[in-house]
């Protein structure tokens, strides 16, 4: 299978691997695994070909019931669907968690992803990702999505890679990865991977949104002090699991 950032499909102009990343300790997070998307209701029976061919079996849709009744994603014969809705709805355990360490002021857009961080329920649904893709088969991919692939989905991406070891600055290109994809769709065209890799190479974090991001990312390390401490106290999961997590997606 092609290592490649940006999988071209019809219906998604915004489905990306996670794969390839390095680390700070030298590794490297493996192709072909972990997907990101923005909205799948529009797939071709082209494009469920193409995750047919990737061995996606699981969808971990991030977005609200509303989002999910009005646009259903497209799914393969063989793909689990979970509804991992981020923001707290009617029945959901709608509060803050307590913190034990200091939590940064931020901007509007900081604020809101500050929210989701602390958010007793939309925990509740990065943990149901996490655990997929700790139990997922070997041979197997997932992808997770909201409707853009931005906000929802571009924090649950910095989760994961922020587990992984990958560095902040990396963890910020990805993130600002969906604003240069939206200005190539408007164009209706998409980046090469070799236009990928430049665009990554050049892309300056102080600006854009690149501070939002960032800011997510000190409230993580100075709220609970590490990611491991955050996944454990926050979303449940057990130190093995962490470490089975690492070694299923790292080389």
């Amino acid at each position: 299978m092609a290592k490649q950032r940006l999988v071209p499909l019809d219906g998604a102009m915004n489905f990306r691997d996670l794969g390839g990343y390095q680390t700070t300790d030298h590794q490297t997070v493996i192709w072909n695994k972990i997907y990101r998307a923005d909205s799948l209701s529009d797939l071709s029976t082209g494009d469920l070909k193409q995750l047919t061919k990737r061995h996606v079996t699981v969808d971990c849709d991030l977005r609200s019931a509303f989002e999910q009744r009005a646009m259903p994603d497209q799914l393969t014969t063989e793909m689990k669907y979970i509804d991992c809705h981020v923001y707290a709805e009617e029945g959901d355990t709608d509060q803050q968690s307590d913190v034990p360490g200091e939590i940064l002021p931020t901007d509007y857009l900081g604020s809101i992803y500050q929210h989701i961080l602390l958010n007793i329920h939309s925990q509740h649904a990065f943990g149901k990702v996490m655990r997929e893709l700790v139990y997922l088969a070997p041979d197997e991919a997932l992808v997770f999505h909201c409707s853009a692939g931005k906000d929802r989905t571009g924090v649950m991406a910095a989760l994961i890679l922020k587990t992984l070891g990958v560095d902040d600055q990396t963890i910020i290109k990805d993130y600002l990865l969906t604003n240069q994809l939206y200005d190539f769709s408007a164009a209706r065209q998409l980046p090469s991977s070799n236009q990928l890799g430049q665009m990554v190479a050049k892309m300056n974090t102080t600006k854009g949104d690149g501070p939002v991001m960032k800011g997510f990312l000190t409230t993580l390390e100075q709220g609970w002090g590490s990611i491991d401490h955050f996944l454990i106290r926050q979303l449940g999961l057990s130190a093995e699991e962490i470490d089975k997590f690492r070694q299923r997606y790292l080389k």
